[in-house]
């Protein structure tokens, strides 16, 4: 039967009774063609019922208020549908049959309701199972509606068990449940399963506004749009919140009233807030806020409804046809489609992100303005920073491009702008003179200092320093006197591939958890950079270490084998080398120029 029909007898029997219905029961759908939003479940069992392919029992699932109950209702209208022309179970139900009416009030002898919040044992099960034997008063099916079945004990489970896969023939069972997970499988497996479907929001408000109509209630589409929002996909709630409404307005209904009644932001106001943050407006970004929340508005709600509007504009770069949403404002659909052009994916989904977690974190604090507040600078100090892809890609470039490196000062130096743009080292530097075996050094003093000329006011820069091999990581780590994290590179890092900006290790035994980040952040704070340090599956190559105990080793080998070493060796018995230096000209000297020593055990 559709809305209207079914309208009039309940607005004769309220006022014959005094009485007001709320909405939600006046417009309860007495047949599946008033069904909204369940299209697939209703095909099945219209087929069903044509072929007769009934089944024994039904499991009904979904979230509040979509219409579980009433469907088990009409589902056992329709088993037991009867009048003078027809006398079988039909879905099509024209006029109403002789148990239609007390069916569908829930006082049908043969028709048994049953909640499980409240009838969890097994002793109401036993009940039910010495009940199925007798045949129905008046009927031709007696039918079990239990609801909420998820919450019946494991025992009444185990009872039922039986009766489902072999109940008698006149007995069909309907079970609903919101918690269809809690269902044990031998249950669900002994039943058809409907999954009943969030009502689209487009749904919501079209037959809300035909609830409108036949109530004489005037109301806006805006408010409409909000009321099918806040109902999230149940057409009980939005009756609720429109059956509210209207006593709140006293019959007429704007969005004003809805969103003060609802604590809901401004939809336009949301948008407005949502263009100056993408724009980095902080001072901006708070005011809209605060002008929302001194009028009412929940700051859980309007950080909801920016996540809300974030999710649109980014569903509007794939699928620009959801600009037709009924539920939608004028607002939300031009500008939407607006922004779904202009902002990027990457920025999209780290605004979306980042509300997420900052509407977590408004619930859970007890001072939700100032934590929402402090969520929207950080949104909006974010929205013009490049992602970490981006930064990654500039960085390369930079590194690639014109753009000279500048090394680090060192004993006190400065660095200072020259005309061409690079910095030049001023300070005292040491640097290595002459031949010969031992290398010695020079001061050098440095040069005039160019006239500084003042720059705009901006970040100090840190001068970027390049590295290209591990080696060079550990010398930052030894001009920089951190001696802890030079001995951990050498002794527990495998290099597996460097590249600028990044760094692919595998870390020895022994290594501490923290090396990687610790070494970002010192790599970050010496090269003027900042840098991907990751672990690796791959063995890596040697540890500095153990490069330095081959060569060693290696070294002794050669030295051992080397015919005057050899020669000094034999001549000192005892002797032994614990150290071999290569000079860069050495001075060689010949056997007979070197002294025996008093020490039979003299060290080479």
């Amino acid at each position: 039967m559709s809305d209207e029909a079914d309208h009039g007898p309940d607005n004769k029997e309220a006022a014959q009774q005094g009485g007001y219905r709320v909405l939600a029961r006046k417009y309860r759908p007495r047949d599946f063609t008033g069904l909204i939003g369940q299209e697939p479940m209703v095909r099945t069992l219209t087929n069903a019922f044509a072929t007769g392919r009934i089944a024994q029992a039904w499991m009904l699932t979904g979230v509040r208020g979509v219409g579980k109950t009433t469907t088990a209702r009409i589902l056992a209208r329709a088993l037991n549908y009867k009048t003078a022309e027809v006398d079988a179970p039909s879905v099509d139900m024209p006029i109403e049959g002789e148990n239609c009416r007390a069916i569908m009030e829930g006082r049908h002898v043969d028709v048994i309701e049953m909640d499980a919040a409240s009838h969890t044992g097994i002793d109401d099960i036993r009940d039910i199972i010495d009940r199925v034997r007798y045949a129905p008063v008046s009927a031709r099916y007696k039918v079990y509606i239990i609801d909420e079945v998820h919450m019946l004990s494991t025992q009444a489970f185990n009872g039922l068990l039986k009766t489902l896969e072999e109940p008698p023939p006149h007995v069909k069972f309907i079970f609903a449940t919101t918690e269809i997970r809690k269902v044990p499988i031998t249950v669900l497996s002994r039943c058809q399963r409907f999954d009943l479907r969030r009502i689209d929001a487009a749904l919501i408000t079209d037959h809300l506004g035909r609830i409108a109509g036949l109530e004489n209630v005037q109301i806006e589409d805006e408010a409409l749009a909000m009321v099918a929002r806040a109902a999230e996909g149940s057409m009980r709630d939005a009756q609720s919140i429109l059956d509210q409404a209207i006593a709140h307005g006293a019959g007429t209904v704007t969005a004003q009233a809805v969103r003060d009644m609802l604590g809901l932001a401004d939809r336009a106001r949301v948008v407005d807030l949502f263009e100056v943050l993408m724009k980095g407006d902080v001072a901006a970004g708070l005011a809209g806020f605060r002008a929302q929340y001194d009028t009412g508005a929940d700051p859980v709600a309007i950080l909801t409804d920016l996540a809300e509007f974030t999710h649109l504009v980014t569903r509007l770069r794939f699928v620009p046809s959801a600009v037709e949403d009924a539920s939608l404002t004028e607002t939300e659909r031009k500008r939407g489609a607006e922004f779904a052009e202009t902002l990027s994916v990457r920025v999209l989904s780290r605004a979306w992100q980042m509300l997420l977690k900052a509407i977590s974190e408004v619930q859970a604090s007890n001072r939700p303005a100032m934590a929402a507040e402090m969520a929207l600078i950080r949104l909006a100090h974010a929205a013009d920073l490049p992602t970490l892809d981006e930064a990654l890609k500039s960085l390369e470039g930079q590194e690639g491009g014109s753009v000279a490196p500048r090394a680090p000062a060192s004993n006190g130096g400065r660095a200072t702008p020259n005309g061409n743009g690079t910095s030049a080292i001023s300070g005292t530097s040491m640097t290595p003179s002459g031949g010969g075996g031992a290398q010695t050094m020079r001061l050098v003093q440095p040069q005039a200092e160019p006239a500084f000329q003042p720059a705009p006011a901006m970040e100090p820069e840190v001068a970027e320093v390049p590295v290209r091999s591990l080696a060079d990581i550990v010398g930052l780590a030894d001009s920089n006197r951190d001696m802890k994290l030079k001995v951990a590179i050498k002794r527990y890092v495998r290099p597996v591939r460097l590249e600028p900006g990044r760094l692919v290790i595998a870390l020895a035994d022994g290594a501490e958890r923290d090396l990687p980040n610790e070494l970002s952040r010192k790599l970050k704070a010496w090269t003027g950079r900042t840098w991907m340090v990751s672990l690796s599956q791959e063995a890596g190559g040697q540890t500095l270490a153990e490069e330095e105990t081959a060569k060693r080793e290696t070294a002794f080998m050669d030295a051992r084998s080397d015919p005057a070493v050899a020669a000094i060796l034999s001549r000192f018995p005892g002797a032994r080398i614990i150290d071999v230096r290569i000079p860069d000209a050495p001075e060689v000297e010949t056997v007979e120029d070197i002294e025996p020593s008093s020490d039979d055990d003299e060290a080479l």
